[in-house]
């Protein structure tokens, strides 16, 4: 018997957008995209890391759009240059460990404005400039800490919890047009992010210890699960909230 030819897991021909591709998930998520078949609209702040990552991906006809989406020009001329979209991955975030008592105004803006408040506003251009087909899936790359907390994480925790409240409502006024709408929630993967938070690697590498599986994600892990969100394997799928955490719930650092 031979086997069908549909393949419910490739995205050819699909055209995706992917924020916060310069390093990291982004980037893994970028090129496994393409690897599936996509064209990929790549985005992030830093040019050279971005030219790192086009230089990754695998086909043709991609496109690479520096851009900082927490200001307004700049998400209004990366939509205009969009073709219309069948997925989109707003995965561009910032991190910060803030003590609670230490917590100043600005330290909120700085992590607010490019992990909820800009993903917000560019998802409302793309609806209102009609940028999303028809059936399109939209992943929002949340956080484990939103529901788990871990000492001076408020304000990341908080936006994460934020963007997960706002993509269910998303889910619910675009399930007319049968437009998804899901969120992944990774526990500790090993990105900059991470390494940068003022938490020594050495004290990473035993916490990751921790978690069933021994270890943190990589971000291929996390890439490997927006294929599958993207993809028509998931097409019941929208208003969801996956965790990929190695088992470890409950368990970050």
């Amino acid at each position: 018997m031979s086997l069908p030819a549909s393949n419910p897991f490739s995205l050819e021909g699909k055209q995706v957008l992917v924020t916060g591709a310069s390093s990291g998930i982004g980037r893994a998520i970028a090129i496994a995209c393409s690897r599936m078949g996509a064209k990929v609209t790549i985005t992030a702040r830093n040019e050279k890391r971005l030219n790192e990552t086009m230089s990754l991906l695998f086909g043709d006809a991609h496109q690479l759009v520096v851009a900082d989406l927490t200001e307004e020009t700049q998400r209004e001329s990366l939509v205009a240059r969009l073709q219309n979209l069948d997925g989109i991955v707003q995965n561009a975030g910032v991190g910060n460990r803030i003590p609670c008592k230490s917590i100043e105004e600005r330290d909120i803006h700085e992590i607010f404005n490019p992990n909820l408040i800009a993903p917000i506003l560019l998802q409302k251009l793309l609806i209102t400039e009609k940028k999303i087909n028809k059936g399109a899936s939209v992943i929002f790359i949340a956080s484990m800490a939103a529901q788990y907390p871990s000492v001076g994480n408020a304000i990341y925790s908080a936006s994460k919890g934020a963007v997960i409240s706002y993509a269910k409502v998303l889910a619910l006024e675009l399930a007319p047009r049968l437009i998804r709408v899901n969120c992944i929630c990774p526990a500790m993967v090993w990105t900059d992010l991470i390494t940068k938070d003022g938490i020594d690697k050495e004290v990473l590498e035993e916490a990751q210890l921790k978690y069933p599986l021994k270890r943190y994600g990589t971000p291929e892990d996390i890439a490997n699960l927006s294929v599958f969100l993207l993809s028509e394997a998931s097409s019941w799928m929208t208003g969801s909230c996956v965790e990929i955490n190695g088992g470890g719930e409950g368990t970050l650092i």
